[in-house]
């Protein structure tokens, strides 16, 4: 399994891909290339599919995970991964790493969201959304801090299906209307059969099982008529996570899921009743398709006073913004003895305090 980096073509720089303009940039020289003249550059990288074990070792972290080290290409530094780290970088030489066998053969992905936002518009992002926040702990968003932010692709599964089926149910209309001083009501009940074949389009499934997934799923949707076929190069200067949730893991909630969804979208689509009520029901599969992909986010996370890991997410395609963050209580009993002092001295002034 080979840790690669993408060189520049021109003085052999490590490469990383530029959300603003959707090529790859050379941080020593600042050239820039299209994924063609990458891949043109680096054509044993793109090749290779990973099947040769060069990692050193294989162990077991303290959590039970398998753990991996492998050789920086570029310094020769020991880099240290989980079993679902797939694109990382050195912590000695700070150059993006790309662990390519873990990206091969089945779990190479179909398709790719690109980063659309940029380390600096991330930042920025975030800045203007703690100074909202009061009471966040300065050290949340600090320099030192800052620097974490990390873009992260995630592991998704999208799923596109056509279901075949028929529905029964039970319509009522009712009528009221008055003869002289009685009223009467009537009741019209019908019986209704429908049969239909409904499309189901870009379901999606997260398909990491780490704690960490709920970063990705707080930041949804993504605009999956954006994704691209999915290369390589795109991990680099990224980070990245190969799934761990198979399709058998997700095929029978999903079934049951758009059966469901079928039977109620026939539902709604019956109108000029008073009340309609589904009787039974009976859908099949007509065909399926799935499709793996990785979808990106910004990341900064935070370990609070009481050891809570506190988070700060942003879709990196569309900018929606989620977190869970820190309390600084200092600061709120700050807030609090400045306004209990400002009314006590208000009301004492004012005579409404009687000693």
């Amino acid at each position: 399994m080979a840790a690669v980096s993408y060189k520049c073509p021109n003085c052999g720089g490590d490469l990383q891909f530029d959300p603003g303009t959707q090529k790859f940039k050379c941080e020593y020289c600042s050239s820039v290339f299209s994924r063609e003249e990458v891949e043109a550059a680096n054509p044993e990288k793109e090749g290779e599919d990973g099947s040769g074990e060069t990692a050193q070792y294989k162990a077991e972290t303290d959590a039970g995970s398998e753990a991996s080290l492998y050789q920086c290409p570029s310094c020769g530094a020991e880099i240290v991964t989980d079993a679902t780290t797939a694109a990382t970088f050195c912590f000695y030489c700070h150059n993006p790493v790309i662990l390519q066998g873990k990206l091969s053969g089945e779990y190479r992905p179909e398709k790719i969201i690109p980063f659309a936002v940029s380390k600096k518009e991330a930042v920025d992002e975030f800045l203007k959304f703690v100074k909202k926040k009061r009471f966040i702990p300065r050290d949340f968003f600090c320099k030192e801090q800052i620097e974490k932010i990390s873009g992260v692709y995630f592991p998704f599964w999208e799923y596109d299906c056509k279901t075949e089926g028929d529905w029964q149910g039970e319509a009522k209309r009712i009528r009221i209307y008055r003869t002289g001083d009685m009223e009467h009501t009537e009741t019209k009940i019908y019986r209704l059969e429908r049969s239909a074949e409904v499309g189901f389009e870009e379901l999606t499934r997260n398909a990491l099982n780490k704690e960490n997934r709920q970063l990705v799923e707080a930041v949804q949707p993504f605009r999956l008529e954006e994704t691209k076929d999915f290369s390589m190069e795109y991990l680099s200067g990224f980070q990245a996570e190969k799934r761990d949730i198979e399709k058998k893991d997700l095929v029978e909630e999903l079934h049951q899921e758009v059966k469901k969804h079928s039977s109620d979208m026939v539902r709604s689509s019956i109108q000029g009743y008073d009340t309609v009520t589904s009787v039974s029901d009976q859908f099949h599969l007509l065909g399926e398709n799935w499709k793996y992909l990785l979808v990106p986010v910004w990341v900064l996370t935070y370990r609070g006073k009481n050891d809570k890991i506190y988070y700060y997410a942003m879709n990196g395609q569309t900018r929606k913004i989620s977190g869970e963050l820190p309390v600084d209580k200092k600061k709120v009993l700050q807030l609090f003895l400045g306004v209990f002092v400002a009314v006590f001295l208000f009301m004492l002034l004012g005579g409404y305090l009687v000693w």
